[in-house]
């Protein structure tokens, strides 16, 4: 039987005392927040944390002194750092947040449905956090998502890591590809492909990192590979081909109880955890 949610202690922050009296109203309306702590600074922020113990942070990002986007900087120096939500008037730190890993990036005047959205987020943060430490499973779960500030109209939007298919590279930009839209982001791919290699996301040519679990077919071959992602083709690299087989290899292989990860008939198994099955064609070098 599943125990309830433990109900959090927050921290709001904000320079700006009509703003922060609003967040701290708004917080604790909240069915998830038991207790809600204030600051109107940087270094009040931190005082508190060395006072009391905090589940999360929601915090503005344009304060003086020390804003929040250093505030932030500091706290991931923390050995266990409490999760943050910027909550802010300025839509252009949204890339700051990604690389901050921020839960959720919330807009000013924050609405109470967006607000309570941001607390869903910072729970299901930190019972990820706080979940218990199992044996290790025959195939390693997949981390946390991840979501991702993108700009879509002039609007501030979240997709989730899940939902990109595969993400193309443009110089210092990375173009994310999900089912039905694409998403210019200020980040490089290189950082993406080692941030998210543990999520499933392979390179498979200089301008392609894709994710397994959207790969419904491998098709490789000596003259020409290539990937394929719903209706989507992507080439292979030659430069990029072995590592792709090294990969599709190991998730084939039998798992710790004596059966083959994905495939009890022995033959070829999909790459990807919860991915349909897909074809591992021998590889003539």
């Amino acid at each position: 039987m599943s125990t309830p949610d433990k109900k959090l202690t927050v921290l709001a922050v904000d320079d700006e005392a009509p703003a922060l009296s609003e967040l701290v109203y708004l917080l604790r309306q909240d069915e998830h927040i038991a207790s809600v702590l204030s600051a109107d600074s940087g270094a009040e922020a931190l005082r508190q944390l060395g006072l009391h113990t905090i589940d999360g942070i929601f915090m503005d990002i344009r304060m003086p002194g020390l804003s929040g986007v250093e505030l932030a900087t500091v706290l991931a120096q923390f050995r266990n750092p409490p999760p943050i939500v910027f909550v802010t008037a300025f839509d252009s730190h949204a890339v700051d947040a990604f690389e901050l890993k921020a839960v959720d990036y919330v807009l000013k005047p924050a609405r109470p449905e967006r607000l309570a959205e941001a607390v869903r987020r910072l729970v299901a943060r930190v019972n990820s956090m706080n979940a218990p430490t199992t044996p290790a499973p025959a195939a390693p779960a997949p981390p946390d998502d991840e979501t991702i500030p993108v700009e879509l109209g002039g609007v501030t939007r979240f997709i989730s890591r899940s939902e990109v298919r595969y993400v193309e590279s443009h110089g210092d930009y990375a173009r994310l590809h999900t089912a039905d839209a694409t998403h210019l982001v200020r980040v490089p791919m290189a950082t993406l492909e080692e941030r998210w290699r543990d999520a499933g996301f392979i390179r498979i040519h200089r301008s392609y990192l894709v994710s397994l679990a959207h790969v419904t077919e491998v098709r490789l071959a000596t003259g020409r590979s290539s990937v394929v992602l719903g209706t989507e083709e992507l080439t292979v690299s030659r430069r990029h081909t072995r590592d792709l087989r090294e990969v599709l290899v190991r998730r084939s292989r039998p798992n710790a109880s004596g059966g083959a990860a994905g495939n009890s008939s022995g033959g070829p198994s999909s790459t990807a955890p919860g991915a349909p099955a897909e074809r591992l064609p021998e590889v003539r070098e």
